[in-house]
């Protein structure tokens, strides 16, 4: 794999960005490393980080390098900070960037995939609400989606999670978040009612994780619905040893 610190500018938020890049390579003599070349275009993974983290997270805790290697795939992992992944209320238009900019701009200087069934989002905590978000918003352009220990209740985070300042700044209350293109619920029923394609979504939580209810909350909306949806849960609670296990089960969940 080729391992790629790629800074760039972003016109979406009026700032310099970041993201890791991982490429597949297909080299011969790399030790303890199954790795597979493609030609033309990579199946990609943009894979998000957490509240707390920013985009090396998962290269520091994980060995997403080495697990994504003998698949052919790349992996870009952004920078959004607290975000939420949303177009803040006060702050920048973080939903846009990830799910317009980032993505044309990672294939101008990658040769990544454009078709939706060969791009996957996945992500943790914060991440795993942003990826549900990017495929319940944008499914024709998102094969799949998974996410890990998801802060999927964004209007619960709003008001238990965050300070009301942080609240203030992304959502601009917790009040406005139900209903709103921050509410996975809502869009999870917009998609049903749709008629439209549907991605594949994978979720995972741990049984003693602090958002274990609202998972179960988000896994039992989808399954209303009738949303098809891949649900794991093991004991554990929100740490890395649990996300890097599971990753693994995410990329062989992915259909590539």
């Amino acid at each position: 794999m080729a391992f790629i610190d790629c800074h760039f500018f972003s016109d979406t938020l009026g700032i310099s960005s970041s993201m890791y890049v991982i490429l597949p390579q297909a080299a011969q003599g790399q030790i303890g490393m199954d790795a597979v070349g493609r030609n033309g275009r990579h199946p990609v993974l943009f894979l998000l980080h957490g509240l707390s983290d920013d985009h090396t997270i998962w290269m520091r805790r994980t060995s997403i390098e080495r697990y994504a290697a003998s698949l052919g795939l790349a992996v870009v992992m952004p920078n959004v900070h607290r975000s939420f992944y949303t177009d803040m209320a006060q702050g920048g238009r973080y939903f846009t960037f990830v799910s317009e900019e980032l993505p044309a701009l990672a294939r101008s200087f990658f040769p990544l995939a454009e078709e939706a069934e060969r791009t996957f989002v996945a992500g943790l905590s914060m991440g795993g609400y942003g990826a549900m978000k990017l495929a319940l918003t944008r499914p024709d352009r998102f094969g799949a989606a998974a996410s890990l220990s998801g802060a999927l209740d964004a209007e619960d985070c709003a008001r238990t999670l965050l300070v009301p300042e942080e609240t203030a700044r992304i959502f601009g209350s917790a009040d406005a978040v139900p209903g709103s293109g921050s509410d996975l619920f809502h869009l999870a029923s917009r998609l049903a009612a749709s008629g439209g394609p549907r991605p594949k979504l994978y979720q995972c939580c741990g049984t003693e994780d602090f958002l274990y209810g609202s998972n179960i909350r988000f896994r039992d909306h989808c399954r209303t619905l009738g949303i098809e949806l891949t649900y794991e849960e093991e004991p554990g609670t929100h740490e890395w040893g649990y996300w890097d296990r599971k990753i693994q089960s995410v990329l062989g969940w992915l259909p590539l």
